[in-house]
């Protein structure tokens, strides 16, 4: 399909009020752009350099120079000090593990501008003229974005303090000095996405602290990098992406390069009035934006809506780490707003399972803002390393206690470690109804539920077609599991796979989707399930959804009880006229790595560590054991397997599964 096809029919999927805005927009932007660009043709966008001839920030950032031989002291009694050095010796080298490509050398010279895991390079225009996503090929914009974000950086600049090697700080200067040639602004790839370009200044400031005083780096370059800084600000600003309908985690990105931005230059006394009239209106403008936005995309529950946890774990963490860095500069916000903020981390603490992982429901691109800890090796669905931060901003000792796993997070955001942490109380059942998250729980079994809206209150950006499956994880090992996203647009065959029906712990009717998605439009599926809560108790959950109402004239009903060890799922498939027709239908169950599953008559025997689980089923049929990919992060894949049910002409009538757990092995 083509370009102009693909933006017809995404039009058609608008409203009436969405399409005309859109519209409008388009109709200003096309000239405005066409004669910006014939501008940088003729003249490059750069920037006076005496503005910041004499400039240096002056802000409190989460810790200061007069701190570095304390946080040393307190990195070596975490035996942090080698993990470190290792992975900043693999960023000297440029050793890259982005995005499930594992260690891969990039070579002496960096392509900024390439994805090295298909070769695709993105030669440099103007940022308007770049097509990103080509479906007809395997290239994966995120991975020059992901690259072009710096998030190594935070790794250099410990090894620079911890060793006092100038062959960190060349290292930074020489990627920085390197980036900017390469990529001008508004000319490359990594000018075509505003959320990227915010990321980038925030990591950039992020580094400032450590490399300031470095005798290799010249006054030359600082007066550089606080120019591209500064023209980073411009950019953002003049291309905020709260253009559509409902704004998220994009948006809020741009917020937060522009208040870290602001925070930057926030004593930037210049003699060029324009410079300092517009560094004071981002930060004006970020607070006045954060704190708008944090009640738009949260909701009262702490969830967000963008219905995904792993994009939850990224809103919250750029709400955290900004309000952290807020609050050292003496700006804080509202009474509300932080009781939002500690809704969303709750959240998180609530969500996870005892194993310290959190479920991956609906889209997983694993965003981050800052890597502060194991850069190179961080695991991407597990969530706990903001809890150790809100521990300390809340002063709660249950988030720092499920937190202490990432004490070097904690130390160099808070600058403290976590002392002798009491044990909180065990964590309940819990029903998150805003966004339908539904868990519960008990000394044993941990069972994760999804019924409710689709993303951005029905558009289903980063939904799945999930509804009323689970995850379940029992005395700590998963067994039952939610198969991840794997990719977005360098596939988008497996992008539907891995959004479809089938590969999730539901039933399936027939063929048909839950709710139905164009296979090109990868960021929209129509809401047709509108999913409902019956009953939450601390130990029962009933709900349904209608997605095959219209095209089964069926409702889906699932009810799932613990009794002790044991788990009971009931699915009732209404029937809301009376038909003869055989419906066939089918229910998967898709498990964790390394479960070994056996059949004992009618009955599945499923094995992980030392806990058996056995399963038995009434009015339905074992169908199948089969193999299945899964992945727990982007772009990975691990071979997994799939237990499938299946029958036909059963209506109305109760299909039980009963999960008992067995004990240890013998």
């Amino acid at each position: 399909m083509g370009e102009l096809a693909t933006k017809i029919k995404k039009l058609k999927t608008m409203s009436f009020e969405e399409a005309v805005k859109k519209i409008a927009i388009k109709l200003y932007e096309v000239p405005y752009y066409k004669l910006r660009k014939e501008r940088i043709k003729l003249k490059p966008i750069t920037i006076k350099s005496y503005p910041f001839d004499s400039f240096a920030p002056n802000y409190q950032f989460f810790f200061n120079s007069n701190d570095k031989a304390s946080l040393i002291n307190k990195i070596q009694s975490i035996d942090a000090h080698d993990s470190i050095i290792e992975d900043a010796n693999k960023i000297c080298n440029h050793v890259f593990n982005l995005l499930g490509s594992g260690d891969v050398f990039l070579g002496t010279e960096i392509a900024w501008n390439k994805d090295f895991k298909s070769g695709f390079v993105w030669e440099n225009r103007f940022y308007k003229d770049i097509q990103i996503v080509d479906l007809s090929n395997n290239a994966d914009v995120k991975v020059p974005w992901e690259l072009s974000r710096f998030q190594h950086l935070f790794t250099l600049g410990k090894a620079y303090w911890l060793t006092d090697d100038e062959k960190y700080a060349l290292e930074f200067k020489a990627e920085i000095e390197d980036w900017i040639l390469k990529n001008p602004v508004e000319m490359s790839v990594n000018w075509t996405c505003a959320m990227d370009v915010g990321i980038r200044a925030v990591n950039w400031i992020a580094v400032y602290i450590f490399f300031k005083d470095s005798k290799m780096i010249n006054k030359d370059f600082w007066l550089e990098f606080h120019k591209s800084l500064f023209l980073h600000g411009e950019f953002i600003m003049r291309n905020l992406e709260n253009k559509s309908s409902h704004t998220g985690n994009h948006y809020l990105s741009n917020i937060v390069g522009l208040a870290w931005l602001g925070i930057y230059f926030l004593k930037f006394h210049s003699n060029d009035r324009k410079i300092s009239k517009e560094t004071s209106k981002w930060l004006d403008f970020s607070i006045k934006e954060l704190e708008k936005e944090m009640f738009v995309q949260n909701n009262e529950d702490g969830s967000n809506y963008e219905a995904s946890t792993s994009y939850h774990r990224l809103v919250t963490e750029l709400f955290l780490v900004t309000t952290i860095l807020y609050k050292k500069n003496g700006i804080q916000f509202n009474k509300g707003y932080m009781d939002r903020l500690e809704k969303m981390c709750e959240f998180i603490m609530n969500i996870t399972k005892p194993n310290g992982l959190a479920p991956i429901i609906g889209d997983a691109d694993d965003g981050r803002l800052l890597i502060i800890s194991n850069y190179s090796n961080w695991i991407r669905n597990d969530f706990r390393h903001l809890l150790g931060m809100a521990g300390e901003l809340f002063v709660r000792n249950d988030f720092k206690y499920y937190g202490k796993a990432y004490m070097e997070d904690t130390l160099w955001s808070c600058n403290k470690l976590p002392i002798d942490t009491p044990i909180p109380k065990n964590l309940e059942s819990i029903a998150y109804p805003k966004m339908g998250y539904y868990i519960l729980r008990n000394n044993k079994i941990y069972c994760c539920i999804r019924c409710g809206e689709l993303s951005f209150h029905g558009e289903g950006t980063h939904s799945h077609n999930d509804q009323l499956s689970f995850e379940l994880n029992i005395d700590g090992e998963d067994f039952i599991i939610d198969p991840g996203s794997y990719v977005y647009t360098a596939d988008y065959q497996e992008r539907n796979k891995f959004r479809s029906t089938e590969m999730h712990n539901t039933v399936q009717i027939e063929q048909y989707e839950q709710n139905i998605f164009d296979e090109q439009n990868l960021f929209y599926m129509k809401e047709q399930s509108f999913a409902e809560l019956l009953k939450f108790k601390i130990d029962s959950f009933h709900g349904k959804h209608f997605g095959y109402l219209e095209k089964a004239g069926i409702i889906h009903e699932r009810k799932i009880e613990i009794v002790e060890d044991i788990i009971l799922l009931t699915d009732i498939l209404k029937s809301v006229e009376e038909s003869s027709k055989e419906i066939w239908h089918k229910m998967k169950l898709i498990l964790a790595p390394n479960v070994h599953v056996s059949e004992m008559g009618n009955k599945l025997i499923l094995s992980k560590g030392s806990v058996v689980l056995k399963i038995s089923h009434e009015n339905i049929s074992l169908s199948s054991i089969e193999g299945t990919p899964i992945s727990s992060s982007y772009g990975t894949l691990e071979n997994g397997k799939v237990v499938q049910y299946e029958n036909k002409g059963i209506h109305n009538k109760e299909i039980i599964y009963k999960l008992e757990i067995l004990g240890e092995k013998a």
